[in-house]
């Protein structure tokens, strides 16, 4: 009904994107993959193409939407043809104006994710403990992968605690504990 609206079509390049991964978010035991792991030759090419043929037409138009970023945040991760291959800077930059256009805790959160990448776990987690989201899963969840990475242990594993008993998916649960188990085990 609306084919030359950006935010539609912002919304249809971002579902297209997220779907695009899915074979290869979980394994086959049905185990969660963290996108850094997951097997990129089972991404789907055709869906990644459409998603972001429509990013393109979107950046022509000319109205950036909250819908039309992460549209385009996604593609720049299916443009990566590995993880380390990640343009982190152009994502960064994009959730710079996610935040600015539409500000939100779950925008900030993300956007910590990749300040992690390009100016480093402390920088990032200097952000996220800004964060009031206690009650988020996630905030927990990233808040304990920035602390491992920092060597600092023992927090991590008490963030990783945090996120177990604040998420209610079995996929994503059993995940944290292994994170946590890992620490324990190091």
């Amino acid at each position: 009904l609306m084919p030359d609206e950006p935010e539609v079509m912002g919304l249809l390049a971002l579902v297209l994107l997220i779907e695009s991964r899915r074979a290869a978010r979980t394994s086959p035991d049905g185990g969660l993959v963290r996108l850094a792991d997951q097997d990129r030759g089972r991404w789907d090419p055709s869906l990644i193409a459409e998603g972001q043929a429509l990013v393109r037409r979107c950046l022509r138009l000319n109205r950036p939407g909250p819908y039309q970023i992460q549209a385009a945040i996604q593609a720049v991760h299916g443009d990566a043809p590995a993880a380390a291959a990640t343009d982190w800077r152009q994502i960064l930059q994009l959730y710079d104006q996610l935040v600015a256009l539409a500000p939100s805790p779950v925008a900030a959160l993300n956007r910590a994710v990749a300040v992690a990448e390009v100016e480093g776990p402390d920088a990032a987690l200097a952000i996220v403990d800004g964060l009031d989201m206690g009650g988020y899963h996630l905030f927990h969840a990233i808040r304990a992968d920035l602390l491992r990475r920092l060597g600092r242990d023992a927090e991590a594993a008490q963030a990783y605690e945090a996120a177990i008993a604040r998420t209610e998916n079995a996929a994503e649960s059993d995940f944290l504990r292994r994170s946590r188990q890992a620490l324990i085990e190091a």
